[in-house]
């Protein structure tokens, strides 16, 4: 693996541990909310630095379906990511605590439907990206195992399971409605089970995204990757 490739890796495992943290507002408590909001944007910046070939590379190329779905993955992650930056700044009660210029209801609605859409289309973007994630990460590992196949199938299920049962009672669906303004968590809950139910949500998602790129690409064996299209 290249040291290109572990950086861009360490950079996205990075973003996935912030974005899991981030959802846990009130559980790590606001000023600790604004430092991470802030390391988020930051390494998006670098994330779209590392992968600057495949932004050269946008209008060049066939669109496939699977490329398609990419693409639009990424660019409604990178409206949702400014809406959550600009909306932050106007809520923020510490860092930036000079800019407030009225309009705190729209400006938390806003945040709130940002920061959930960012955690459901940065879960289905991880997704679609599984193959090429299991690809580098996979060179490490015994391959030609059915019983380790299996299980890791098993392990998946289970996990998009539980997913479904966190989606549910975390009332997630009304957040990303805009049917909820303000985050509601239990305060005497620790914040590893509220790490844990979206983490298991996180993977319900991934699994989606991988499993409609799977088949998306079905009748493309092959042809992943197309000349001016890199994975972002």
């Amino acid at each position: 693996m290249s040291r290109n490739a572990i950086l861009r890796m360490a950079v996205d495992l990075a973003m996935t541990v912030l974005l899991l943290l981030l959802m846990g507002y009130s559980l790590v408590g606001e000023t600790a909310h604004e430092w991470l909001g802030i390391g988020m944007l930051a390494l998006f910046v670098v994330h779209h630095v590392l992968n600057r070939r495949w932004l050269a590379g946008l209008l060049r190329g066939r669109y496939s379906p699977a490329r398609s779905l990419r693409t639009v993955l990424a660019g409604l992650l990178l409206l949702t990511m400014l809406g959550s930056a600009v909306s932050g700044v106007l809520l923020s009660k510490h860092i930036f605590r000079f800019s407030a210029l009225g309009g705190a209801w729209f400006a938390r609605t806003l945040h709130m439907l940002c920061g959930y859409w960012n955690f459901v289309l940065m879960s289905l973007h991880l997704g679609v990206h599984w193959v090429t994630i299991l690809g580098r990460v996979g060179k490490r590992l015994p391959k030609g195992n059915p019983a380790l196949t299996w299980a890791a199938r098993a392990a998946a299920a289970l996990i998009a399971a539980y997913g479904v049962y966190a989606l549910i009672t975390r009332q997630i669906g009304r957040y990303l409605l805009g049917l909820t303004a303000f985050a509601m968590f239990d305060g005497s809950q620790p914040l590893v089970w509220f790490l844990l139910d979206y983490l298991a949500v996180m993977g319900l998602f991934v699994g989606l995204g991988h499993n409609l790129s799977k088949c998306l690409n079905r009748n493309r064996p092959g042809r992943n990757e197309q000349k001016g299209e890199k994975t972002s």
